[in-house]
């Protein structure tokens, strides 16, 4: 992993039921961008890290920042001049006897990563096939994920608009 200051670093959470954690980078204290960094993450605290295998670089400016008033409008979100993102899906799957549980976290450009749980749980007569239960409850998680980005894309337009929102799901 090689950064630059300015960089955002995401985890992912350790254990199910805990937040992924994103920061900003403010200094590297490694050779040619390398670890260790000083991140101040997004909860105000700041911390030195060495990140492991399941970190997330994301190159440029920490989102949120604005832009700048020298980019005129129509260039900022110009149709012709394209604009490709790429987010990612984490996915955690727990189980434990008859019960699965899976938790998603969508990492994207917003500030706020979204994130959903979903469980399944075997009945007694079945056969313990643990990819069915991952399946299942992997399943729900994404599907309650999917209802959140919606929800936030309603929110998104409705503010944008002053009216009410809403966004069929096709």
């Amino acid at each position: 992993m090689r950064a630059r200051v300015g960089d955002r670093i995401i985890l992912a959470a350790e254990h199910i039921d805990e937040a992924t954690r994103d920061g900003e980078i403010l200094e590297i204290r490694g050779t040619k961008g390398a670890p260790p960094y000083v991140v101040r993450w997004s909860n105000g605290h700041t911390g030195l890290i060495y990140p492991g295998p399941g970190a997330v670089l994301r190159i440029g400016a920490a989102p949120g920042v604005p832009i700048p008033s020298s980019v005129p409008v129509t260039a900022q979100h110009s149709p012709e001049v394209g604009h490709v993102r790429e987010w990612n899906v984490r996915v955690s799957i727990f189980e434990s006897g008859d019960e699965t549980s899976a938790n998603v976290v969508l990492i994207a450009d917003a500030p706020d990563p979204l994130s959903a749980r979903g469980t399944a749980h075997r009945s007694s007569h079945d056969v313990g096939v643990p990819e069915i239960g991952d399946e299942v409850a992997v399943a729900r998680a994404l599907r309650h994920l999917a209802d959140k980005l919606m929800e936030t894309a309603e929110t998104d337009v409705s503010v944008m608009t002053g009216e009410e929102a809403h966004i069929k799901a096709i």
